[in-house]
Protein backbone atom coordinates (compact mmCIF):
# COMPACT_ATOMS: atom_id res chain seq x y z
CA UNK A 1 0.00 0.00 0.00
CA UNK A 2 3.21 2.48 0.68
CA UNK A 3 4.27 1.77 -2.58
CA UNK A 4 1.14 2.56 -4.61
CA UNK A 5 0.98 5.66 -2.25
CA UNK A 6 4.33 7.01 -3.18
CA UNK A 7 3.27 6.47 -6.97
CA UNK A 8 0.12 8.65 -6.85
CA UNK A 9 1.97 11.46 -5.10
CA UNK A 10 4.43 10.89 -7.91
CA UNK A 11 1.90 10.91 -10.58
CA UNK A 12 -0.01 13.31 -9.02
CA UNK A 13 2.89 16.14 -9.65
CA UNK A 14 2.75 15.11 -13.29
CA UNK A 15 1.45 17.31 -16.10
CA UNK A 16 1.55 16.35 -19.35
CA UNK A 17 1.59 19.95 -21.12
CA UNK A 18 4.25 20.75 -18.97
CA UNK A 19 6.83 18.13 -20.97
CA UNK A 20 9.19 19.12 -23.57
CA UNK A 21 8.16 22.74 -23.33
CA UNK A 22 8.09 24.54 -27.10
CA UNK A 23 11.37 27.38 -25.55
CA UNK A 24 13.15 24.01 -25.14
CA UNK A 25 12.35 22.50 -28.61
CA UNK A 26 13.62 25.54 -30.09
CA UNK A 27 16.72 26.01 -28.30
CA UNK A 28 17.47 22.34 -29.46
CA UNK A 29 16.74 22.98 -32.85
CA UNK A 30 18.40 26.44 -33.09
CA UNK A 31 21.85 25.32 -31.76
CA UNK A 32 21.93 22.47 -34.41
CA UNK A 33 24.33 23.18 -37.10
CA UNK A 34 21.90 22.34 -39.90
CA UNK A 35 19.81 25.37 -38.89
CA UNK A 36 22.70 27.50 -38.79
CA UNK A 37 23.82 26.02 -42.21
CA UNK A 38 20.41 26.92 -43.42
CA UNK A 39 19.89 29.76 -42.44
CA UNK A 40 22.99 31.19 -43.45
CA UNK A 41 22.79 30.40 -46.63
CA UNK A 42 19.62 32.07 -47.25
CA UNK A 43 21.09 35.34 -45.69
CA UNK A 44 24.02 34.55 -48.08
CA UNK A 45 21.72 34.35 -51.83
CA UNK A 46 21.39 37.93 -51.84
CA UNK A 47 24.80 38.89 -51.79
CA UNK A 48 25.25 36.41 -54.65
CA UNK A 49 22.89 37.94 -56.83
CA UNK A 50 24.10 41.48 -56.18
CA UNK A 51 27.52 39.95 -57.01
CA UNK A 52 26.32 38.01 -60.54
CA UNK A 53 24.36 41.42 -61.96
CA UNK A 54 28.20 43.11 -60.55
CA UNK A 55 29.87 40.86 -62.89
CA UNK A 56 27.00 40.21 -65.69
CA UNK A 57 25.78 43.64 -65.73
CA UNK A 58 22.31 44.84 -65.49
CA UNK A 59 19.58 41.95 -66.01
CA UNK A 60 18.03 42.52 -69.61
CA UNK A 61 14.91 40.52 -71.21
CA UNK A 62 16.39 40.50 -74.50
CA UNK A 63 13.13 41.11 -76.02
CA UNK A 64 9.55 43.00 -76.10
CA UNK A 65 8.48 41.32 -72.62
CA UNK A 66 9.83 42.76 -69.50
CA UNK A 67 9.61 40.16 -66.95
CA UNK A 68 10.17 40.54 -63.06
CA UNK A 69 13.74 39.45 -63.26
CA UNK A 70 14.47 42.03 -65.62
CA UNK A 71 13.70 45.05 -62.82
CA UNK A 72 15.95 43.72 -60.40
CA UNK A 73 18.10 46.88 -59.62
CA UNK A 74 15.27 49.14 -60.08
CA UNK A 75 15.05 49.27 -56.64
CA UNK A 76 16.16 47.37 -53.37
CA UNK A 77 11.86 46.41 -53.28
CA UNK A 78 12.23 44.97 -56.67
CA UNK A 79 15.24 42.68 -55.68
CA UNK A 80 13.46 41.47 -52.60
CA UNK A 81 10.61 40.17 -55.08
CA UNK A 82 13.33 38.88 -57.16
CA UNK A 83 14.84 36.78 -54.26
CA UNK A 84 11.42 35.24 -53.55
CA UNK A 85 11.07 34.77 -57.14
CA UNK A 86 13.94 32.57 -58.28
CA UNK A 87 13.68 30.94 -54.51
CA UNK A 88 10.10 30.03 -54.12
CA UNK A 89 10.00 27.20 -56.84
CA UNK A 90 12.91 25.51 -55.23
CA UNK A 91 15.24 26.75 -52.57
CA UNK A 92 12.53 27.90 -49.69
CA UNK A 93 11.52 24.06 -50.51
CA UNK A 94 14.25 22.60 -49.26
CA UNK A 95 14.67 24.10 -45.35
CA UNK A 96 10.78 23.03 -45.01
CA UNK A 97 11.62 19.52 -45.55
CA UNK A 98 14.64 19.92 -43.71
CA UNK A 99 13.40 21.44 -40.72
CA UNK A 100 10.16 18.78 -40.87
CA UNK A 101 11.33 16.04 -42.08
CA UNK A 102 14.57 15.62 -39.60
CA UNK A 103 13.09 16.65 -36.30
CA UNK A 104 11.04 13.37 -35.23
CA UNK A 105 13.32 11.19 -37.58
CA UNK A 106 16.69 12.33 -36.10
CA UNK A 107 15.87 11.62 -32.63
CA UNK A 108 15.24 7.85 -34.01
CA UNK A 109 18.27 7.95 -35.84
CA UNK A 110 19.65 8.85 -32.51
CA UNK A 111 18.06 6.53 -30.40
CA UNK A 112 16.87 8.76 -28.27
CA UNK A 113 13.06 8.98 -29.57
CA UNK A 114 12.29 6.12 -27.00
CA UNK A 115 13.71 8.06 -23.97
CA UNK A 116 12.27 11.15 -24.41
CA UNK A 117 8.40 8.95 -24.89
CA UNK A 118 9.55 7.21 -21.86
CA UNK A 119 10.45 10.48 -19.50
CA UNK A 120 7.43 10.15 -20.37
CA UNK A 121 6.41 13.08 -22.92
CA UNK A 122 2.88 11.94 -24.81
CA UNK A 123 3.34 11.26 -28.37
CA UNK A 124 1.29 14.06 -29.09
CA UNK A 125 2.43 16.36 -27.34
CA UNK A 126 6.07 15.60 -28.44
CA UNK A 127 4.79 15.90 -32.29
CA UNK A 128 3.02 19.06 -31.14
CA UNK A 129 6.01 20.47 -29.89
CA UNK A 130 8.46 19.33 -32.59
CA UNK A 131 5.86 20.33 -35.23
CA UNK A 132 5.29 23.85 -34.19
CA UNK A 133 8.93 24.60 -33.74
CA UNK A 134 9.51 23.00 -37.17
CA UNK A 135 7.30 25.62 -38.87
CA UNK A 136 8.33 27.95 -36.69
CA UNK A 137 11.42 27.58 -38.16
CA UNK A 138 10.40 27.34 -41.84
CA UNK A 139 8.73 30.53 -41.45
CA UNK A 140 11.90 32.06 -40.33
CA UNK A 141 13.80 30.95 -42.93
CA UNK A 142 11.34 32.82 -45.38
CA UNK A 143 11.13 35.96 -43.13
CA UNK A 144 15.26 36.21 -43.63
CA UNK A 145 15.47 36.05 -47.40
CA UNK A 146 13.39 38.54 -48.01
CA UNK A 147 14.49 41.04 -45.28
CA UNK A 148 18.05 40.47 -45.66
CA UNK A 149 17.65 41.05 -49.77
CA UNK A 150 15.70 44.57 -49.00
CA UNK A 151 18.55 45.54 -46.88
CA UNK A 152 21.22 44.32 -49.32
CA UNK A 153 18.73 45.83 -52.37
CA UNK A 154 18.25 48.99 -50.88
CA UNK A 155 22.36 49.62 -50.41
CA UNK A 156 23.13 48.47 -53.67
CA UNK A 157 20.46 50.16 -55.66
CA UNK A 158 18.57 52.54 -53.87
CA UNK A 159 15.13 52.58 -52.04
CA UNK A 160 12.27 53.22 -54.31
CA UNK A 161 8.77 52.13 -55.39
CA UNK A 162 8.58 48.49 -56.31
CA UNK A 163 8.38 48.64 -60.27
CA UNK A 164 5.64 46.32 -61.94
CA UNK A 165 6.83 44.77 -65.16
CA UNK A 166 3.24 45.24 -66.90
CA UNK A 167 4.17 49.32 -66.08
CA UNK A 168 3.41 51.05 -63.57
CA UNK A 169 4.99 51.34 -59.94
CA UNK A 170 3.76 50.28 -55.88
CA UNK A 171 4.89 52.77 -53.53
CA UNK A 172 7.30 51.61 -51.12
CA UNK A 173 4.74 51.57 -48.19
CA UNK A 174 2.30 49.39 -50.11
CA UNK A 175 4.93 47.13 -51.43
CA UNK A 176 5.99 46.77 -48.09
CA UNK A 177 3.18 45.33 -47.41
CA UNK A 178 2.62 43.44 -50.89
CA UNK A 179 5.92 41.59 -49.63
CA UNK A 180 4.75 40.24 -46.61
CA UNK A 181 1.00 39.40 -48.29
CA UNK A 182 3.72 37.37 -50.81
CA UNK A 183 6.25 36.04 -47.63
CA UNK A 184 2.80 34.09 -46.23
CA UNK A 185 1.38 32.70 -49.17
CA UNK A 186 4.92 30.95 -49.78
CA UNK A 187 4.84 30.34 -46.51
CA UNK A 188 0.93 28.98 -46.72
CA UNK A 189 1.76 27.34 -50.06
CA UNK A 190 5.14 25.34 -48.75
CA UNK A 191 2.77 23.91 -46.38
CA UNK A 192 2.15 20.96 -48.31
CA UNK A 193 5.73 19.96 -48.58
CA UNK A 194 5.80 20.43 -44.24
CA UNK A 195 2.92 18.19 -44.36
CA UNK A 196 4.77 15.07 -46.26
CA UNK A 197 7.93 15.68 -44.37
CA UNK A 198 6.62 15.72 -41.11
CA UNK A 199 4.48 12.60 -42.02
CA UNK A 200 7.18 10.69 -43.70
CA UNK A 201 9.79 11.78 -40.16
CA UNK A 202 7.02 9.73 -38.40
CA UNK A 203 7.77 6.31 -40.79
CA UNK A 204 11.20 6.12 -41.21
CA UNK A 205 14.43 6.21 -38.59
CA UNK A 206 16.67 7.82 -41.66
CA UNK A 207 15.73 11.41 -41.56
CA UNK A 208 17.63 11.89 -45.05
CA UNK A 209 15.12 9.69 -46.19
CA UNK A 210 12.04 11.92 -44.69
CA UNK A 211 13.81 15.21 -46.29
CA UNK A 212 14.69 13.57 -49.59
CA UNK A 213 11.68 12.20 -50.29
CA UNK A 214 9.69 15.51 -49.33
CA UNK A 215 11.89 17.37 -51.96
CA UNK A 216 11.41 14.18 -54.37
CA UNK A 217 7.42 14.49 -54.43
CA UNK A 218 7.33 18.17 -54.22
CA UNK A 219 9.20 18.09 -57.53
CA UNK A 220 7.23 15.28 -59.07
CA UNK A 221 4.38 17.78 -58.07
CA UNK A 222 6.27 20.35 -60.33
CA UNK A 223 6.82 17.96 -63.09
CA UNK A 224 2.38 16.90 -63.51
CA UNK A 225 1.81 20.96 -63.09
CA UNK A 226 3.81 21.06 -66.75
CA UNK A 227 1.99 18.34 -68.40
CA UNK A 228 -0.48 20.35 -69.94
CA UNK A 229 -2.04 17.46 -71.43
CA UNK A 230 -3.20 16.89 -67.58
CA UNK A 231 -6.04 19.83 -68.44
CA UNK A 232 -7.94 20.92 -65.25
CA UNK A 233 -7.06 18.41 -63.15
CA UNK A 234 -3.38 20.54 -62.99
CA UNK A 235 -5.97 22.92 -60.39
CA UNK A 236 -5.71 20.18 -57.74
CA UNK A 237 -2.10 20.12 -57.74
CA UNK A 238 -0.36 22.42 -55.19
CA UNK A 239 2.41 23.23 -57.40
CA UNK A 240 0.16 25.03 -60.05
CA UNK A 241 -0.88 27.74 -57.41
CA UNK A 242 2.93 28.23 -55.93
CA UNK A 243 3.15 31.35 -58.45
CA UNK A 244 -0.41 33.29 -57.28
CA UNK A 245 1.42 35.18 -55.45
CA UNK A 246 2.64 37.84 -58.04
CA UNK A 247 -0.97 38.65 -58.57
CA UNK A 248 -0.45 40.53 -55.54
CA UNK A 249 2.12 43.03 -56.69
CA UNK A 250 -0.06 44.21 -59.46
CA UNK A 251 -1.67 47.75 -59.17
CA UNK A 252 -5.10 46.35 -58.43
CA UNK A 253 -4.12 42.54 -56.75
CA UNK A 254 -6.32 39.80 -58.00
CA UNK A 255 -6.86 37.47 -55.18
CA UNK A 256 -8.52 34.58 -56.94
CA UNK A 257 -5.54 32.55 -57.78
CA UNK A 258 -4.05 32.76 -54.35
CA UNK A 259 -7.15 31.90 -51.86
CA UNK A 260 -7.66 28.51 -54.52
CA UNK A 261 -4.04 27.71 -54.04
CA UNK A 262 -4.35 28.73 -49.88
CA UNK A 263 -7.59 26.28 -49.65
CA UNK A 264 -5.47 23.11 -51.71
CA UNK A 265 -2.41 23.58 -49.66
CA UNK A 266 -4.22 24.16 -46.39
CA UNK A 267 -6.51 20.91 -47.06
CA UNK A 268 -3.22 18.59 -47.98
CA UNK A 269 -1.57 19.78 -45.12
CA UNK A 270 -4.00 19.12 -43.10
CA UNK A 271 -4.40 15.69 -44.05
CA UNK A 272 -1.06 14.70 -44.07
CA UNK A 273 -0.32 16.15 -40.92
CA UNK A 274 -3.54 14.37 -39.39
CA UNK A 275 -1.74 10.85 -40.59
CA UNK A 276 1.06 11.35 -39.16
CA UNK A 277 -0.24 12.13 -35.73
CA UNK A 278 -2.30 9.13 -35.92
CA UNK A 279 0.19 6.83 -37.74
CA UNK A 280 2.62 7.95 -34.53
CA UNK A 281 0.09 6.69 -31.62
CA UNK A 282 0.35 3.25 -32.88
CA UNK A 283 4.02 2.81 -34.05
CA UNK A 284 5.86 0.68 -31.33
CA UNK A 285 8.82 2.84 -30.81
CA UNK A 286 12.35 0.42 -30.99
CA UNK A 287 14.74 3.54 -31.55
Amino acid sequence: MSTLAERTEVASGYRAGRTLPLRVELIRQLKRRRTLVMFGILAVLPFVLVAAFAIGGEPDGGGDRITLMDTATASGANFAAVNLFVSAGFLLVIPVALFCGDTVASEAGWSSLRYLLAAPVPRARLLWSKLVVALGLSLAAMVILPVVALAVGTAAYGWGPLQIPTGGSLATGTAAQRLLVVVAYIFVSQLVTAGLAFWLSTKTDAALGAVGGAVGLTIVGNVLDAVTALGDWRHFLPAHWQFAWADAVQPRPEWSGMIQGTAISITYALVLFALAFRGFARKDIVS
